[in-house]
Formats: structure tokens, sequence, C-alpha cells
């Protein structure tokens, strides 16, 4: 059986690249879950306060539950659900599941191939982050989930993911002038930039193209807050400030807050700038909450 295939064509809803990581989240804690006690389950009442920050921070604006997932995985045929009254899952409701004590864990052909196959786990894990989150969440998602993994582990599974063009980067920082498009940070060392990044609005695991009209040039920071739905631009090229964002310090305050209605540093003349259909998708998918009024000029 071929399990990175089957991780790579789970069912999920969707619609107009719509986010959907319920099923991956899910995944990926079992999977961090099972590195440290491969015969433990997981009780639907214990881990779902946990499940439910994990969609928080890393799944799409709209509220949502972890019960779907931990229901409904159970049809990709790598996740299997017994409650106090024997096998099978007693249904997505979260009264259900937790009066019925469901227990939920990795289906046992998954669970036998990691053990004789101790590589796989680590490709199944960056297969479910590739196709599925940005790369800036990448480490942050690992250590939420508490996967420990190897970077030799980052191998390239061409035969499920499409390529990514190593252009991608320069065009991008190019076009911006080598400056981060929220707060101009230019810095070098020498003649190389340093701590820029070029940033997909749409991300690429969701269709995004390597184009500079789907790119920003942002620095780390910003990259980090932009895919986190902190940060966003708006119709008129304006930088938008999530209001669930919250700092008092004067950093924070000078780093993030300060930034609602400034317009973006670039591209520079003749670059295209976002596209608008790029901008909407991360506005609806990754954004969250309301934007704060714009205060500077």
């Amino acid at each position: 059986m071929d399990w990175l295939e089957r991780i790579a064509k789970l069912r999920q809803w969707t619609r107009s690249g719509t986010r959907a990581p319920h099923k991956p989240l899910l995944l990926l804690y079992a999977l961090g879950r099972f590195q440290r006690d491969a015969e433990g389950g997981l009780r639907y009442s214990a881990v779902e306060q946990d499940l439910q920050r994990l969609l928080a921070e890393y799944g799409p604006p709209n509220k949502t539950t972890p019960a779907y997932p931990f229901h409904h995985l159970v049809g990709d045929g790598v996740w299997e659900v017994r409650t106090d009254r024997g096998p099978g899952s007693p249904g997505s409701g979260v009264r259900d599941l937790r009066e019925t004590g469901a227990n939920g864990r990795l289906a046992p052909d998954l669970r036998a191939a990691l053990r004789r196959e101790p590589e796989l786990l680590g490709r199944v894990a960056r297969l479910l982050l590739d196709l599925h989150f940005a790369p800036s969440l990448h480490g942050e998602l690992c250590e939420a989930v508490g996967l420990g993994l190897e970077l030799a582990e980052a191998e390239q599974l061409s035969a499920v993911r499409r390529q990514r063009d190593p252009r991608m980067r320069e065009l991008v920082l190019t076009a911006y002038e080598y400056r981060c498009a929220f707060c101009g940070y230019d810095g070098r060392i020498g003649a190389v930039p340093v701590g820029l990044e070029a940033a997909h609005v749409r991300w690429w695991a969701f269709g995004g193209p390597d184009e500079i009209d789907n790119g920003l040039c942002l620095c780390a920071l910003h990259h980090k807050l932009f895919d986190k739905g902190v940060l966003g631009v708006g119709d008129d090229h304006r930088i938008l400030v999530s209001q669930r964002f919250v700092g008092h310090s004067p950093a924070a305050r000078e780093h993030v807050v300060a930034l609602a209605g400034r317009p973006l540093v670039g591209p520079q003349p003749g670059a295209r700038p976002v596209a608008t259909a790029h901008r909407d998708w991360h506005a609806r998918q990754v954004f969250h909450g309301e934007p704060r009024p714009g205060t500077a000029t």
C-alpha cells in the first residue's frame, strides 16, 4: 500500500481554494503522539482542547470543531475509532464523542508500516506540511504537535507534489528592491540580503503560482505574521492588521499595530503588484478577524 499517495488524497471539503486542514492537523497530532507512544490512543475528551487550539491557530478563520475530522478521517483508511461500546465512531457530534468515550488512533496497517519503516513517519509528516501549510509555519507546527523531524527527512516527494520555481525568491526580492513591503527593512551582510524572504500571498499548497503578482518581499517577522493571519493586504494595497492581535510593548506597537493603513512599500515601477484574486484568497482563508482602523498616513 502506498501510504504517501493515500495521505496526499485525503478527502476534504473544498471549494474555490478553501482551506480545510482539519484532517491534516489531526494526523500530525496523532503522528506526534505515535512517536512518543506507538501503542497509545487519543481519547476525544482528553485531546479535544489540544485539537481545538491547533484549529484556532493553524486552521481557517471561521469557527470549527475537531469532532469533524475525528469522525470523518475513518473513511480515508488511515484512522480508526472505538468507543466504550466497541469498534466504530458514534458520529461527528461533540456530545456523542465525549459521552461514548471515543478513542481514536492511526489505522492498524498504517501503524504496522510506521514500525517497519521508521523513516515513513517523517515522510508522511513532511507531505502533510507541504500540501496544507505555508513553509514559514512548518517548524512551529511540528513543535505544537510534538513532532521531532530530522532535516534529512525533508526530501523531495516529486511523485505527489509539483515542483517550485527556484527563481521565485530572486524575482520577488528584485521587484521590491530588497525591501520588506510592510516595514521597508533592507538589511544586508556585505552585498547579501539577510532576513528577507519571498512570501506567497496565495499559498503554494493551494495553487498559488510562483509569480511576482503572487509574491511579497517580507522580513522574517512580517512573513510569519502574514502567514499566521495577523497581517494582510487590502483592496487599496494598504496593510491590514487584525484586531485579534494584541501587543502592548513599544516594539509590538511600532512593528505591527502601527502598520495598519500604511501603503505597501513597492513594487518598483514596471513590476506587477499583488493580483486581486490572490489578495482576496488570503483575506478569506488566512487573515483572522476584522482589520484595525488605519491610523497611518
